[in-house]
């Protein structure tokens, strides 16, 4: 299963940026051997300025591009919180299903749009507090990580 993180706004070079590549070089190494690889992190940005709702509509347009081919999951606030067990065993099951992409969205400033959120086969949130984007992308490629190494029974994960 091949993952792919498509993200509103760009990463400028930085800490983030240091951090989202070195946990997806590891999730890269150790997911091989359980049939999981990272894909390069995919940025889509809509430079004209519309109102809130209009630029959600041209973002979940852009990254839906970007998802194109995958199974989508949805990171909002309006998500399921599970720990990285429960996430773990959710990643392997799509994995053992058979699906070859699997593309994990992050929005804008404004959120994702509904429908996409609708596309998705999870939605899932980093708890009830407001977290930077950039910071969601490292989150997210630590969790990705997590889960690839309690599959594959490596001792990063002490739970």
């Amino acid at each position: 299963m091949r993952v792919r993180i498509c993200a509103v706004g760009r990463l400028k070079p930085g800490p983030e940026k240091t951090l989202i590549d070195d946990y997806l070089s590891r999730l890269d190494a150790a997911g091989r051997a359980i049939g999981i690889s990272a894909a390069p992190v995919i940025e889509v940005e809509e430079k004209k300025k519309l109102d809130a709702a209009a630029l959600m509509t041209r973002e979940a347009e852009l990254l839906s591009a970007a998802a194109r081919g995958a199974t989508i999951v949805a990171l909002d606030e309006r998500g399921k919180v599970e720990g990285s067990d429960a996430f773990a065993k959710r990643f392997g099951a799509w994995r053992d299903s058979g699906i070859g992409d699997i593309a994990f969205v992050i929005g804008g400033a404004n959120g994702l749009d509904p429908a996409l959120r609708e596309k998705a086969v999870h939605v899932m949130a980093f708890g009830a507090m407001t977290w930077p984007h950039m910071l969601a992308r490292v989150m997210l490629t630590e969790q990705l990580y997590r889960a690839v190494t309690i599959l594959s029974g490596h001792p990063y994960h002490r739970a």
